[in-house]
């Protein structure tokens, strides 16, 4: 099965036991970021200097990347030239995980249950009733990161939100960080991928700096 690259943020910051999201504002930003990175490596949008355009609206036959394309492209039209990738990061990180759940469940991935806690406050909670997606994602991760394969570009990208978004721990929390920090790194600053993915990259990581320096000065 492929996943996006939000759903699979989403799958390491899910907790195993009660399905609660973990490190929440970290992971809105990284799965945001993921939407955006995953249509830039589909070709469907381009980030420049910061700047976020259109430029092939063909959908991509997978439902969470083309409901934010189109979303995107509403948004970025009629505006006098791209608009700034940081000011959609901000617009759709606290949607953008229920819409990335929302997809997991509708892979039969994940469930839903509520719970009241403290007897007046419901919650939504989403145990994993496919293991398997999540199992085979950390293996992947760990192949590239603490055995040192060379990693996939979908992989490298994936190493590289989770360590702009500092969520190093969610998807090593066993290993110490002084353990994998350094290589998480060195796969975000590597010649892994052809120059137009690691600008992608690279435009991603600076956006998710901004807004989360933004959002700590608010």
């Amino acid at each position: 099965m492929t996943v996006t690259l939000a759903e699979e943020i989403m799958l390491l910051s899910l907790d195993e036991e009660s399905g609660a999201v973990r490190a929440r504002q970290s992971c809105e930003w990284a799965a945001a970021g993921g939407i955006v990175l995953d249509l830039a490596l589909a070709g469907k949008v381009s980030v420049d200097r910061g700047r976020i355009t259109v430029v092939d609206t063909a959908p991509t036959e997978v439902a969470l990347l083309d409901d934010r394309l189109r979303m995107i492209d509403a948004w970025a039209s009629g505006r006098g030239g791209p608009r700034k990738v940081t000011a959609w990061l901000t617009k759709d990180h606290r949607k953008v995980v229920g819409a990335a759940v929302e997809s997991l469940q509708e892979r039969g991935v994940v469930g839903q249950e509520q719970r009241t806690v403290w007897g007046m406050f419901p919650v939504q909670r989403y145990p994993e009733v496919d293991g398997t997606v999540e199992r085979e994602l950390r293996a992947r991760l760990g192949r590239v990161v603490l055995r040192r394969a060379a990693p996939d570009v979908r992989s490298a990208g994936l190493v590289a939100l989770l360590h702009g978004a500092k969520l190093h721990r969610l998807a090593f929390p066993d290993v110490p960080s002084r353990e994998v920090v350094p290589r998480m790194r060195e796969i975000s600053e590597g010649q892994w991928a052809g120059e137009s993915v690691r600008k992608a990259i690279r435009e991603m990581q600076s956006a998710m700096t901004a807004v989360a320096l933004a959002t700590m000065r608010s």
